[in-house]
């Protein structure tokens, strides 16, 4: 699980309240830890791996949408493993972890576990958070045609950039002026908490936002295109709404256990004794979430799978073989300088300016089509219906073309 509590262990003057949790039933807590983490990746790779019958995902050329995808199951993978590999250690080596308590030791090793297993964990999710809010302002610019293949960069400039930042920043300050003598007092580790809960935050106040901002803009931009909104399209737009409930539903489900025991925590913490027999029930709440987090956060890589992609199935493909998948197969291999795809019907040769400025617009149109049809994946009902929408569109358009000539 992911938690500042783990980091603010390290110190050998840790507060009461993360010496409540931290040392409630280690072993079984490391042990529901370890098999959360372990269920979750391995059903989250076999979600990603290729299954016979089914075509390899390929991103589109004017979209970073589905690389994004990868990078935050990859995120949850790799935090997946740190938290089995600080679990086990916990549980296989008990002397080892009592020395993380010594004031005036002279082994450095398990304080360097602690800080490093802590770091790699908050970094790994922390990205993950950030990466689920690029996919957020993402889906709404290619929708809005304004994304292409060079946000990607811009995406991972921001993710790892601020998960980086914000990570060593909190560290810093929790563990001035060393990790040996971090400073008393609840003061000192605000800093670190805000770091930490700050992309978590971010995903469940600005995403639902954005979310719905790009539902508005694919429901406008069907009824731009045609002056109709189909059955077949407002189903589209549905799967679309769907698939983004989806997604906050898991994130809210695996992270809201989190907030809900930093709270209980600082409110012991905020309490001149914690062990007072008025404070049993909020103890055992915090206990009760603390397990729960400890089952949940790990969990996330699998749910997410089945929020973006749904069930894929168990027969996986041990031959990698690229192969064509369908919305592909309807458009040309040409590119534009501008990194949109060619239209359908791009052969026919236009003798003024403005059938060129037809064709860039139609170009743009495929591009968002696809785009659209990237946001319902997993559904091949949805992307079967954008393309047959979008052909008969683009073919209405060359006839009236030809005819003006």
């Amino acid at each position: 699980m992911a938690s500042p509590r783990l980091e603010t262990y390290c110190c050998p003057n840790r507060d009461a309240a993360t010496q409540l949790v931290l040392t409630f039933q280690p072993k079984v807590f490391c042990g529901v830890c370890i098999g959360s983490a372990s269920f979750s990746l391995l059903l989250s790779i076999l979600q990603l791996l290729p299954k016979q019958g089914q075509s390899p995902r390929k991103m589109p050329k004017a979209s970073s949408s589905t690389t994004i995808l990868l990078f935050i199951s990859i995120c949850d993978i790799l935090g997946g493993l740190g938290i089995i590999f600080r679990s086990t250690v916990w549980i296989g080596f008990p002397d080892f972890i009592a020395n993380i308590s010594v004031v005036n030791g002279t082994d450095v090793w398990p304080s360097t576990f602690c800080v490093g297993t802590a770091m790699w964990i908050q970094l790994l999710y922390s990205a993950g958070f950030w990466w689920l809010f690029c996919y957020a302002v993402d889906s709404y610019l290619v929708v809005r045609r304004s994304a292409g293949l060079s946000t990607i960069v811009l995406y991972h400039m921001m993710t790892w950039g601020l998960a980086i930042l914000l990570c060593v920043e909190g560290i810093a300050m929790l563990y001035y002026p060393s990790v040996a003598s971090c400073e008393n007092g609840l003061l000192h580790a605000i800093p670190h908490y805000i770091t930490t809960y700050a992309p978590l935050l971010l995903v469940l106040v600005a995403n639902p936002i954005l979310f719905r901002m790009t539902v508005a803009a694919v429901a406008s931009f069907f009824k731009g295109r045609q002056g109709i909104y189909t059955e077949n399209e407002r189903r589209l737009g549905t799967q679309i709404k769907i698939r983004f409930f989806k997604i906050m539903l898991v994130f809210i489900l695996c992270w809201s256990a989190n907030i809900i025991n930093e709270s209980l925590l600082f409110y012991l913490e905020m309490q001149p004794d914690i062990n007072g027999s008025t404070l049993k029930s909020v103890r055992n709440a915090a206990l009760i979430t603390w397990i729960i987090m400890g089952v949940l956060n790990p969990m996330q890589g699998f749910l997410f799978t089945l929020a973006f992609y749904g069930w894929t199935g168990w027969k996986v493909n041990l031959k990698w073989q690229e192969r064509e998948i369908p919305w592909e197969s309807m458009s040309t291999s040409a590119v534009a300088d501008n990194g949109y795809p060619s239209p359908v019907g791009s052969s026919v040769n236009y003798q003024n300016s403005s059938h060129d400025s037809k064709k860039i617009t139609l170009a743009s149109s495929q591009q968002t089509d696809e785009a659209v049809s990237m946001l319902s994946e997993g559904s091949d009902d949805s992307t079967i219906e954008i393309h047959f929408s979008s052909e008969l569109h683009d073919l209405d358009d060359n006839a009236t073309a030809a005819a003006a000539e």
